[in-house]
């Protein structure tokens, strides 16, 4: 756990949420804006680093797999500080496409997310995906 609030500071926000274009370059910049709501949050280094990683990783996915057919949509992430857990959601606006083989080197994002949240469920729509993850914080 990270040391608590100085008396007389500022609650930090409970909720997160971005959007950008889902193109690679501008994804670093929403994982840093996301990092920087975490370290706001009374959670262990480790803790928010998986969050970070699991969410950049979701993001990617929306980047490289949901728009192939044209321009870039749009890509909103999601975070909810709540008592005992924080859920982050990624949403896309494309077209969800079947994780293809794994060529060793690539491939295994879901598997990755499913590793280090608490817990993570996809849900497929004609109008786009949502992944979202959760991780308990007590």
């Amino acid at each position: 756990m990270t040391d608590p609030l100085p008396p007389g500071a500022p609650a930090p926000p409970t909720t997160f949420h971005r959007r950008t274009a889902a193109i690679a370059e501008r994804l670093p910049e929403l994982r840093e804006a996301l990092a920087r709501w975490l370290a706001g949050l009374q959670l262990s280094l480790e803790r928010r680093e998986d969050v970070v990683l699991a969410a950049y990783e979701a993001m990617a996915n929306s980047a490289e797999h949901a728009y192939p057919a044209g321009g870039p949509g749009p890509v909103d992430v999601r975070a909810e500080a709540l008592p005992g857990r924080v859920i982050v959601t990624v949403t896309d606006y494309g077209t969800w496409r079947p994780p293809a083989g794994s060529d060793g080197l690539r491939g295994r994002g879901l598997l990755l997310i499913d590793s280090i949240a608490d817990h993570s469920a996809q849900v497929h729509r004609d109008d786009g995906t949502t992944v979202t993850m959760t991780w308990l914080t007590g």
